[in-house]
């Protein structure tokens, strides 16, 4: 879920990055988006909502505003939702093992897909051969002028700011974070827009179609790439540079 936050400091908008602990198996150290997998619980709430979406992305939305609350403390992608006193007890019931679906039966809140608007889906184009490999659909949700408290989980993430795009990919250059392949190729593109509308529209000018990373071998070297034509200004690194996870 990429968090967009009107800059309280005018100019380009905040979002909010989460950074892994360094045990992480994927993306160890690495700044991110808050996020993670889809649960069996998530495509059960989807089934039982019956979105007109399909059931899988009605899941991947699902997961997204679960994995928000989980990581961050933050009850995005949700109506009803006032009393932040239940953010704190929702995320606390969802680290105990209790369902999005559970929890927003007891705060009375609805899932609002209307509110992630669908950015980008990435994977590597081995999908049925590769052992590990992760499908991610990124989605933009904005939650305007407010100052809303995020908070990290301490379990799989140390630390989270907030930083416009072009500042996280400054301290990616100078070494004060870890950022992987995709996080960057996407901060790129999300640094273009000077609010979240703009980027809204972006997205809408460019429907999603799942981006395949692939190697390029060039006589200067191996690229790490993606095809063009998704809305990345920049789609390609010398594969030696590129952080993978």
């Amino acid at each position: 879920m990429v968090i967009f936050r009107k800059n309280p400091n005018g100019g380009a908008p905040l979002l909010l990055m989460v950074e892994r602990i360094k045990a992480m198996a994927f993306a160890g150290g690495a700044a991110v988006f808050p996020g993670g997998k889809v649960d069996p619980a998530d495509f059960d709430y989807a089934q039982m909502l019956e979105s007109p979406l399909p059931l899988d992305e009605a899941a991947a939305r699902l997961a997204a505003i679960r994995e928000t609350i989980e990581e961050a403390g933050l009850a995005l992608g949700l109506s009803g939702v006032s009393d932040a006193a239940n953010c704190v007890a929702a995320r606390a019931a969802l680290h105990d093992g209790e369902s999005l679906q559970a929890v927003c039966n007891r705060f009375g809140w609805t899932p609002d897909f209307a509110q992630l608007v669908p950015w980008s889906r990435w994977r590597p184009p081995a999908f049925e051969n590769a052992s590990r490999v992760f499908d991610t659909r990124f989605y933009l949700v904005d939650a305007g002028d407010t100052t809303p408290v995020a908070t990290v989980d301490q379990t799989e993430n140390r630390m989270l700011f907030w930083a416009t795009a072009a500042e996280v990919l400054e301290k990616a250059d100078e070494g004060q974070v870890k950022i992987i392949f995709p996080t960057r190729r996407n901060l790129e593109r999300l640094a273009m827009f000077g609010d979240f509308d703009a980027a809204a529209a972006h997205a809408a000018e460019h429907p999603v179609s799942t981006v395949l990373t692939y190697i390029d071998k060039r006589a200067d070297g191996s690229w790490l790439c993606i095809p063009d034509g998704h809305g990345y200004p920049i789609i390609q690194e010398p594969l030696g540079s590129a952080l993978r996870g």
